[in-house]
């Protein structure tokens, strides 16, 4: 296993340095600035893990980025921070710049009070009572797909993923639901979309250019951080009269419990760092789970017989039922959860994790200095036959409980995907119950045809991996 700690290295393993590292061939000065288009960098890393092996490095205008694919070092990683590592530096004033710089991003003593909030809002006995509020999105969805399936009109599922999810988290949030689904365009769900692409391309930017001078996709960014900003406000100001006038012994949600850490007497908390939690949490919930979602429904469309499986298995689970009755009742649709993650295995919505060093380091006999950029690269890891027999082979059943005696590999700690260490991302839970509750609705109602070919949907990175489309039409199943 990988030493952390800054030790000297083995007799047979001499300490390299950076420069001793693989890199692809660049250019004087630039280094390899021009072959990293931010859309397509995961790719592009990846393929040079392929030519070049792990660790290697490139570099951007002579300072040396260095890439790795080791799951069990980024665990390790991960439970060293905060008092070891950091996040790449870029994300935390990128999102500071935006407004954002939440529980995702904080660092330090920053950190902690946020993790405790948010962790109550998204624990398991909070989204148990929240429940019936998410079977009443999940049934308006399942309406908005059933007068699809009835015009016959093509589905971009990711729009309407992220519709479900924006509905979701809001509610979940601050206790009022935008009822995006309920609409074409939203006034939230659409400047949202904006938000984390800018990230990606800012954090990435080899100069901070927008400080100085703002091109029209600036502009554009700027704009959709007012609308969202002020959205996060107005819900701010209605909580605080609601908690006036309608006082609770305990908080209803999470806006209402960090205002009353905000409000405290003595609190360090202000009202821009409560914004920028629950701004977080729209983000980060909106975008990941329905990814995932459209991701698994990629590989449901074009597997007749995989789609026919979990079709029987919804309607057995769901009854006369169009969404799942009960939170219970969850407990029948573990296959979907599995079809989610087994699509997250080869299409990750995390395909690249960043940290630094907040002090030098010896990793795999190679001297990394503080302040180091370190990529790591989930997916190599995730198509390794050392971790999971038969990698390149979409199947569902190595995640479920009945495999539990399998033979062949099948290393948990190689999946990344909900990160891992006290920064574990807090809303897994939710997230698994979206995750059934979209699907099973879906396969129990309808069948579904992807409307375009599946090698044409390209990998986008826009901070997360998205496709770059997913159309479907539906069909009613009878």
């Amino acid at each position: 296993m990988t030493d952390i700690a800054s030790t000297p290295p083995t007799p047979s393993a001499p300490l390299r340095q950076l420069a001793d590292l693989p890199c692809p061939a660049g250019l004087p000065l630039l280094g390899n600035l021009h072959q990293l288009a931010p859309t397509q960098l995961h790719l592009t890393l990846e393929r040079w893990a392929a030519e070049l092996g792990t660790p290697y490095r490139f570099q951007i205008c002579g300072t040396p980025v260095t890439v790795w694919t080791d799951p069990e070092l980024c665990q390790t990683i991960s439970r060293e921070r905060p008092h070891r590592y950091r996040r790449f530096t870029p994300i935390e004033t990128v999102l500071e710049e935006m407004g954002c710089n939440g529980l995702f991003s904080a660092e330090g003593v920053a950190w902690e009070p946020q993790r405790k909030l948010v962790m109550q809002a998204l624990s398991i006995p909070n989204i148990k009572s929240f429940y019936p509020t998410l079977n009443a999105i999940t049934e308006r969805l399942y309406q908005r797909w059933q007068r699809a399936a009835a015009s016959g009109a093509i589905v971009e599922m990711t729009q309407d993923l992220k519709r479900y999810t924006v509905d979701i988290t809001s509610a979940l949030a601050f206790g009022e639901d935008p009822r995006t689904l309920d609409q074409d365009g939203s006034a939230i769900q659409e400047p949202l979309a904006l938000i984390l692409p800018a990230v990606m391309a800012r954090i990435n930017a080899p100069f901070p250019y927008w400080r100085y001078l703002k091109l029209p996709g600036d502009r554009r960014v700027d704009r959709a951080l007012k609308e969202v900003h002020q959205y996060v406000r107005q819900m701010m100001q209605r909580a605080r009269e609601r908690m006036r006038d309608d006082p609770a012994e305990t908080p209803r949600h999470l806006l209402e419990a960090m205002l009353r850490l905000r409000d405290a007497p003595g609190s360090e908390i202000s009202d821009d760092q409560v914004a920028a939690n629950i701004l977080t949490l729209l983000l980060a919930g909106e975008d990941t789970t329905a990814n995932s979602i459209a991701w698994a429904q990629l590989y449901i469309a074009t597997q007749a017989p995989l789609q026919q499986r979990l079709a029987i298995a919804a309607r057995a689970a769901l009854g006369s039922h169009t969404v799942c009755p009960d939170y219970a009742g969850l407990k029948q649709l573990d296959l979907f959860e599995a079809v989610c993650t087994e699509a997250s295995r080869l299409r990750p919505v995390a395909a690249i994790s960043s940290f630094e060093p907040l002090e030098d380091v010896c990793l795999d006999n190679v001297h990394v200095p503080a302040g180091t950029t370190m990529f790591f690269l989930s997916r190599p890891s995730m198509l390794d036959e050392r971790h999971f027999s038969q990698p390149e082979i979409f199947d569902i059943d190595r995640w479920l409980r009945e495999r539990d005696t399998r033979t062949g590999n099948h290393d948990m700690r190689a999946y990344l995907q909900f990160g891992a260490g006290p920064r574990v991302c807090p809303g897994r839970h939710l997230a698994s119950v979206e995750m059934r509750l979209a699907l099973s609705t879906l396969l129990a109602s309808f069948e579904i045809e992807l409307m375009t070919d599946s090698a044409s949907i390209k990998e986008i990175s826009a901070f997360t991996m998205v496709p770059d489309t997913m159309p479907m039409r539906l069909k009613a199943r009878h």
